[in-house]
């Protein structure tokens, strides 16, 4: 199996070297890693491609390529340049450090790569490591990741379903639990979830200089979602598996739409 890697933490996180050992196993002894990441942390945009502006691309040794743009710039560069005589059988995104439960969804790089895979029509997975209290400053944060990483991508590619002929196909977000390894309960499928009162807003400081900036920032993490759903599993301790398309149509609201529209 040829595999292609990327993340939104940059060529040199700790989550890519973590992804790269599960993707080695994954693909076996025959298999291909490849790696095409960003040359610098892209967290936080989304399914952003530099459109506007070239992406400049270095060659750091075999199989190994950094890309200066969006985690969505580098599953094309990929795709289309890297790997475009020996195409990927399978794109892995991640381990993004800190989770992509619930809201993140919609701003991370890292599911943003995936969603660019599904798009190019390549079976795609988006895996990221819940932090908390019981991993957080533990020795090794992504030791739940390392251990169900493996399993968990080899159970999605040879059993759940990719519908393969649709239009948006499927991709998956996989978000491993904020505990140790020993203390994962298993793992289940998550429906997205919605953490209530807790959006991203701005904190305004003014620099020694009288400039005024506008720091980002988000909401508690710890916040259980709704029952079910990916960051509730995820604080309970489970491996949550979401189902994703790019499509974002209401479709159980387009009958009422259509008869308010008369």
């Amino acid at each position: 199996m040829r595999i292609l890697i990327t993340n939104d933490d940059g060529i040199n996180a700790e989550g890519l070297a973590v992804l790269t050992e599960i993707a080695a196993e994954v693909a076996g002894p025959d298999g291909e890693v490849w790696t095409v990441a960003p040359a610098v942390e892209m967290s936080g945009v989304g399914h952003c491609i530099s459109y506007l502006q070239p992406a400049m691309i270095h060659e750091l040794g075999p199989r190994r390529v950094s890309v200066e743009g969006t985690p969505a710039d580098c599953v094309l560069a990929g795709l289309h340049d890297v790997m475009r005589h020996s195409p990927p059988d399978l794109i892995l995104s991640g381990v993004n450090r800190g989770n992509n439960s619930a809201e993140n969804v919609l701003y991370s790089g890292t599911i943003g790569a995936a969603m660019e895979g599904a798009l190019q029509g390549v079976r795609s997975i988006a895996l990221s490591q819940f932090y908390g209290p019981a991993n957080g400053r533990a020795d090794d944060p992504f030791e739940a990741a390392r251990k169900f990483g493996a399993e968990t991508i080899r159970r999605l590619v040879t059993s759940a379903p990719w519908d393969q002929e649709a239009d948006y196909k499927l991709f998956y977000n996989v978000n491993f639990p904020p505990v140790l390894a020993k203390d994962v309960k298993g793992i289940a499928a998550a429906s997205q979830g919605y953490r209530r009162n807790v959006n991203f807003g701005v904190k305004p400081e003014t620099s020694p200089n009288g400039r005024r900036y506008l720091w980002i920032h988000g909401g508690p993490q710890q916040d259980k979602t709704a029952p079910g759903s990916d960051a509730c599993l995820n604080i309970e301790g489970y491996v949550s598996v979401t189902p994703l398309r790019a499509d974002l149509t209401s479709h159980a609201d387009m009958g009422a739409l259509s008869e308010a529209l008369k």
